[in-house]
Formats: C-alpha cells, structure tokens, sequence
C-alpha cells in the first residue's frame, strides 16, 4: 500500500538499512535462516532447493544460482562478509555436489545472447572487509549531452580535478540498452536488450534473462560493500509492482518519473508517493536520500549509482530554476539544419528542412535543459559535501556519465537520439578520485561497457568471464596500455511503435532502420539493415555531413566490415578485446 512521504532523513534511510550493532553473532546462521525463510529447505540439495548449496553457497559467491528456481533472499553486504570471516567454506558444496556446482568442462562464458549463460562467479582479488575498499560515487544522468557540461560548474571543477574521457561511446542511443550494458559490462548482443519495451527490450527483459545477478552491484555487494541504486533504474520498472533487484542494500527506484512530480518511489520495497510541491521535485529527493545514505557510512565501504531523470523530456527543471538562462538558445554547429549530402542514407534524405518555429521550439527544450541540469549539478555538490563530512573525500571516485547524447537540430532532426552521429552516442565521462591525475584528456577510445568491470576492480573484485568490458583503471592511473581497443562497437534496433516508450521518436526526431557502428578515433562507420552504408573520415569531416564511403578503397572497406563482424560476434572479454583492437584498421586507407 502507498503511503504519503517525508523527504527521507536518517532516521527513515536507518530503518531501511540493516544496522551492523543487528547482525548476530552467527552471520552465517542468520544467512541459512534467511534461506529457509525464502522457501530453501534442509536436505533439499538433491532437487536443487538446499539451504546451504543453493542458496547460502550462491549468496557467498557473489553469483546465480545454478539449480534452483527460487529467488535468494536480500542479504546485508556486512552479513556476507562475517560469515565469510566465520567460516570460509560456509555454503560450499562437497563431493558429487561439488562437481554439480561447477561449469561444464571447457566452458568459456562466450555463448551467444540467445542462450543467456549463467554468469560465471567472480574471480575476488582481495576484496575489503567493510571499511576497506574506496567509495564509489556514480551519478548517470538520462540524455545529457556534451553542451550541456558548460552549466555544471561542480562538473567543470570535476575535469580540473581528474580526468576526463574524451572518446567515450555508448553501445546504443537509447536508455535501457546503454544502462543494461552499464550494470552487467554486456553489449547489446549479449544482454538481449535493444530497445526499452517489447520481447526484446526494458525491465522485463533485462530481469527474465538473469541479468539482475550478474551485474556491479551483485559483485560488489558480495566483496562488502554497501551499495545504493537511486532514481531511475530500466524502463518497465513499477515501484508498486516490481520488487527492488539483487544486490543492492539501499533501493529508491522510480518509474515513469520524467516530469520530476507526482511519481511514486519504491523504497526497499515500500511505495511511496510524492506530489507537486518543490521539495518533492525528483532530482532533490535522491540528492537527500543520497546523502544521507554517504553519511551513514562512516565505518563501511559503498557505491551509490543516483541515475536521474533530468535533463530527458519534458526537460522538468526545479521551480527554483525555471527563469535561468533567458534568451538562451541551442548551439547553431555546422551540422545544425545542414542539408544531407546526395549520398546520405535515405532515412535521412526524407528530411526536410527546419523553419522558424522548429527553430523556436529547439531553442526552447535546450534552454529547459540546462535549467534542468543545474539541480543534478547541485547535486553532485551535495554528494561531495556528504563525502567530505565523513572524512572520505581521499578514499571515493566520483564518476559522472550519461546514458546517450542527444541531437537537437543537427542534420535537421528534431530533438532526438538513436542516430549513429556523435551528438548521440558520445558523452561525458568525467572521473575523480585516489590515484587519478588532475586536469588529464584521456584520447583512448572508451565505452559503457568498461564501466561495470572498472567499478569491480576499484572495489578490489572482478569480473565474470563472459563480460564484455574491460577495467579502465589502467587509463584512469595515467598508464598507457598497449593493446587497448580502438574502435567502439555500437548496436541499434529500429524501435517499436510503442505510445508507452517515453523515447517512442517522432516523425522528425530521427528514427534511423536497424544498424551497427564503428566509432573510431577519427572516423564512424555504420552498416544499416537493407544494405546502406555510411562513413565519416572525422579529420576532414568532424561534423559528419558528407558520406565518404564510395570513395574507400577495396581494402578499406573490407577491413571495416570484418572488424564489425568480428566485434558483433565477440562474446567475452577477450574475443572482444581482439576484435576492438582492429588490427585490420591499422591502415589508413
């Protein structure tokens, strides 16, 4: 049942949190109990339900269950980590349960996405006792692009602070492919999620193939960590329906939120609603609960990801804001209202050019986001605060991000994502933290999927093999690493007409057919469903407007199409490593 709010506060974050003064002297005790709560039984190792080898021995792994059909039960980062002190070998399966227990012989991970492997268990590199490990702060926002930083001084003063990636790609325009690549470090290919509705695409799928353990969070958590998911999590989700996922200590998950009021927030699974007047606007309610999560880890180790709704449409900006920025007007780029060359992929031939009132409404939705942004700026102000005010501000990375860019004018689109154009797939990727050089332009060639893997690594865990990914941390020390990747892989489904899609496009917004990309260095290259070709040499090119791909050599062509196929077919970490190093690209032309 719903349930009028407050603007959550310690004492509503404690009740929700399980305190460590609650864990008993018996974790691992507390971890079977919790078991046979959730249906597990005594001596049901034989049909797949027992307590300790399906379910305790799966909660101390990190990993999925294997046998049983039974959710695990929701277990404390700090709970895990003293039974793991307790008993080592608590859970852990013995003689021909043991060999149950293992993969197939010669297993790899690197099955195709159809067949939706279990996740291999993480391999632990040390993991912190609680307390240990550094904090992580990740702040992902929906649909901000690279125009919109110069509003944010807090993220301006991030680049002067650390290091910001300046080849930084998403796997797709769009929400729940881009985010589903961020929690499990999987491309699209792999994950099965495309689109964000339909039988391949949003929460429904994301959960139904198991992805919900296998992601940062799960891996995390089982190394010690506390963890927080706030905000907006995959679209489908309904707080009032659907249960908060593994892994996470703290869950503030919203639905259809993007209008910032009236939207209802499940809180470890209580629903709670919230209304219309400013203290309720969304962006300020997860920056209080956020902070008042950081400081109540004064004695243990976290990641929080707050995912806002700001700045996506209808680019909502708190009250306090809504007459910032007067007159302003969206940037007029040389690809802004720029004519498609004759060589162009059709879709985009069919459009026409923009007149005045597509010009008004354009510089009207731009000026609203950057309203919109300055509350996620406050934001991240606040979460500093809060890092600081417990001493941690040596020991915590600060990670900003976007899911995918967005194109307001460019190429005559309306504004809109999805396009394989640089105004949608590359966003900012800003890092701070121990180790991390001050005012540093990584030029390596990143993408979201490096996410996931980099988080496990900094939380001293890694990852299972059938990830995708790789650490960034190497690059986020100033090293140089020489077999890094040179391309980016990106992978977009023409989306369903569906009027429940909060991203459903319109007619003009830009709704390319199904395609796959390259994004290089210094050039794109994309391979659209029907046989159309596109291809930008981005150093004489850089805003993409002619198609130079008739004019490639023999060679050249044939280089791009084999490292597509090589990265649409990659299916672990090192077959995607090989394919991404693209060594048939070493030439230039």
């Amino acid at each position: 049942m719903a349930r009028k709010h407050a603007v959550p506060g310690a004492a509503l974050l404690a009740a929700l949190l399980l305190s460590s003064d609650a864990i008993a002297q018996s974790a691992c005790g507390e971890i079977a109990a919790a078991c046979e709560a959730a249906g597990f039984v005594r001596g049901g190792a034989s049909a797949g339900d027992g307590i300790l080898v399906d379910c305790a021995g799966p909660i101390l792994e990190g990993r999925a269950p294997r046998r049983t059909t039974r959710a695990l039960p929701q277990v404390a980062p700090e709970l895990i980590a003293q039974c793991r002190r307790e008993d080592p070998a608590f859970g852990r399966a013995k003689g021909a349960r043991a060999a149950a227990e293992q993969p197939p012989s010669g297993a790899s991970g690197s099955a195709p996405a159809a067949e939706a492997p279990a996740p291999s268990p993480p391999v632990r590199r040390g993991a912190p006792d609680a307390g240990a490990g550094p904090n992580i702060v990740f702040v992902l926002t929906d649909d901000l692009s690279w125009n919109l930083v110069q509003f944010m001084p807090h993220v301006l003063q991030m680049q002067k602070d650390g290091v910001t990636f300046d080849h930084y790609f998403v796997t797709d325009s769009l929400c729940c492919p881009s985010r589903s690549s961020i929690f499990t470090g999987r491309y699209p290919h792999d994950t099965g999620v495309f689109r964000n509705t339909g039988n391949d695409g949003g929460y429904h799928v994301f959960r139904a193939r198991g992805h919900e353990d296998a992601t940062f969070a799960t891996w995390l958590s089982a190394a010690g960590y506390r963890t927080a998911m706030l905000g907006k999590y995959l679209n489908g989700y309904q707080p009032a329906t659907h249960p908060p996922a593994r892994g996470w200590s703290l869950w503030a998950v919203a639905g259809q939120a993007y209008r910032e009021f009236r939207y209802s927030l499940n809180q470890n699974a209580k629903v709670v609603d919230y209304g219309t007047s400013p203290a309720d606007y969304l962006t300020d309610v997860l920056s209080h609960i956020a902070t008042d999560f950081i400081r109540q880890q004064r004695d243990a180790s976290f990641v929080i990801e707050i995912a806002t709704f700001a700045p996506h449409a209808p680019y909502t900006p708190a009250p306090r804001d809504a007459e910032a920025f007067p007159g302003l007007k969206a940037p007029r780029t040389p690809a802004f209202n720029a004519a498609p060359d004759a060589a162009a992929a059709k879709w985009l031939l069919e459009h026409r050019a923009l007149d005045a009132r597509d010009f008004a409404l354009i510089d009207s939705d731009f000026r609203k986001r950057a309203q919109a942004v300055l509350a996620v700026d406050r934001m991240i102000g606040a979460l500093q605060a809060a890092v600081k005010s417990i001493g941690a501000e040596q020991n915590t990375y600060f990670v900003f991000s976007s899911d995918n860019g967005y194109h307001m004018g460019e190429h005559r689109l309306l504004p809109g994502k999805m396009t394989a154009y640089d105004t949608d797939i590359r966003v900012p990727l800003i890092v701070t933290g121990p180790g991390v050089p001050a005012g540093r332009t990584i030029d390596d060639i990143a993408e979201n999927v490096d996410l996931c893997p980099t988080f496990a690594e900094l939380g001293g865990t890694s990852v299972p093999r059938n990830v995708d990914g790789r650490s960034l941390v190497p690059l986020l020390q100033g090293a140089k690493v020489q077999d890094w990747k040179r391309v980016a892989l990106v992978e977009h489904r023409h989306p369903n007409r569906d009027k429940d899609d909060p991203d459903a496009p319109g007619v003009r917004s830009g709704n390319p057919p199904t395609y796959e990309a390259l994004r290089g260095a210094d050039f794109v290259y994309v391979e659209y469903a029907g046989g159309e070709v596109e291809y930008h040499d981005l150093a004489q090119d850089p805003h993409e407007l002619a198609n130079g791909f008739a004019a490639l050599s023999a060679d050249r062509k044939t280089a791009l199409r084999a490292t597509l196929e090589a990265l649409k077919n990659c299916h672990d970490e090192e077959s995607c490593r090989k394919a991404a190093r693209a060594d048939r690209l070493v030439a230039r032309r």
